[in-house]
């Protein structure tokens, strides 16, 4: 915009100056020569009523700053020497005064009719007289044109600031509220457009802020609507006679309870929070409760997790979640008896990106962290079926999204056992 301003103003500047200096430089032209042809016609009419004195047309015609010849009834000539031109017989001729062009410049003749006899008095303004001082002249214009010009140039590229600073505030804050800082706010300034702008910008951020705090509070009072069902189901599980029964039932009705307190804090923790975890205590954590069902289904479970803590940037909860919505997959579209397994690479993800070959859909970019990868040796899916919302066995299609939320990178394809493969990239721990 600055750049366009500025050619705006000097395409403006450079056409008035045009129309105004033009005609002022044709304007000092004329009248140069007309101060050289009123100075010759001068020294012509101080000289003609001295015609008749020999000795004072003489001193006369010295005396003159511009070149003036005489030439008298006798032929003989006074004054600068010339010989006689066209322009001086066709005066004497006719009688009349003439100003004729020439190559030389501009003559002027006078003819002096006394006693019969004609005397003819002559000058030449030359073209170097006629111009003289109008190139100085306009340079001088030329020079003020140009000073005039940057003068306008930095008029222009000051006001454009005034507009494209705020511009500027406005384009960072909107990429920072993108970028989930929803306290970013624009400070008014600039023209009164752009005051109303800021202010629009602001009132925007406030009040998206104000619906995200709305629906994390409503998805905490929704999932705090289960804990009265959860608290029924427990007491019934207690009821069972056979302990074993109501053990299990018991137990799983306190990870249900575990996972909706999960959530209400996860819906009310703010999202800017920093997050991390050991993604080694985590996965090892999930893997020993999906053991149990995995037993009670006949699959063969493998697991290799490092002993040594792998810290990411993905808080313990989300991680929990997005290898559970992995591992659900498994067990909700694979036939019983399917095995499967859990693999966790600790630091140097690319490094183990690129140790390995993989085909299938790939999301993000791998830096930092770790890799969690879940391969079962079922039948597989289609790779549309990684697109949220998706799903080919009559799902939500939301349990691949869930993952991919806490990866940097996301695949899916066919892993080594024939089946469906997930490798998700985690980000590395801050700090």
């Amino acid at each position: 915009m600055r750049k366009r301003l500025a050619l705006l103003v000097a395409g403006t500047t450079v056409l008035v100056l045009l129309a105004f200096l033009v005609p002022l430089a044709v304007l000092v032209r004329d009248f140069a020569e007309d101060r050289a042809l009123s100075r010759a016609g001068d020294a012509l009419q101080t000289i003609v009523p001295l015609v008749g004195d020999v000795g004072g047309l003489r001193r006369a015609v010295t005396a003159q700053a511009v070149p003036v010849t005489v030439f008298l009834p006798d032929g003989s000539a006074l004054g600068a020497p010339a010989a006689p031109t066209p322009a001086v017989r066709l005066a004497a001729a006719r009688g009349r005064a003439l100003t004729v062009t020439t190559d030389e410049g501009r003559e002027l003749v006078v003819p002096v009719v006394s006693g019969g006899r004609t005397t003819v008095v002559r000058t030449l303004v030359t073209d170097e007289a006629l111009t003289h001082g109008v190139t100085r002249a306009w340079l001088t214009l030329a020079g003020l044109g140009l000073a005039l010009v940057l003068l306008g140039l930095l008029v222009a590229d000051r006001l454009a600031r005034s507009i494209t600073r705020p511009i500027t505030e406005l384009s960072s804050v909107s990429h920072r509220l993108a970028n989930a800082e929803l306290s970013a706010r624009a400070a008014p300034s600039g023209p009164r457009e752009l005051r109303e702008v800021a202010g629009a910008l602001n009132h925007l951020a406030g009040r998206i802020q104000e619906l995200l705090t709305a629906e994390r509070e409503q998805v905490a009072d929704l999932s705090h609507r289960l804990r009265t069902p959860l608290t029924a189901l427990r007491l019934e599980a207690e009821s069972l006679r056979d302990p074993e029964e109501a053990a299990r039932v018991a137990a799983a009705t306190d990870e249900l309870a575990r996972a909706v307190t999960a959530v209400i804090q996860q819906a009310r923790r703010p999202s800017l929070a920093a997050a991390s975890c050991d993604a080694a205590a985590v996965v090892r954590d999930r893997v020993a409760f999906w053991a149990v069902l995995a037993e009670d289904t006949g699959r063969a479970l493998t697991q290799s997790v490092p002993a040594a803590e792998v810290p990411v940037g993905v808080a313990a909860d989300d991680l929990g979640a997005a290898l559970d919505a992995l591992l659900g997959n498994v067990f909700a579209h694979t036939p019983e008896g399917t095995g499967f397994s859990v693999t966790l690479e600790g630091a140097g993800l690319s490094g183990a990106l690129e140790r390995t070959g993989f085909s299938g859909a790939r999301e993000g970019r791998a830096v930092g962290g770790a890799v969690l990868t879940v391969a079962d040796a079922g039948p597989g899916f289609a790779v549309s079926a990684a697109r949220r919302g998706v799903s080919e066995g009559g799902s939500t299609g939301l349990g691949l999204d869930i993952a991919r939320r806490v990866a940097v990178s996301f695949e899916v394809g066919v892993g080594a056992e024939g089946g469906a493969q997930v490798r998700l990239g985690l980000p590395g721990a801050a700090g």
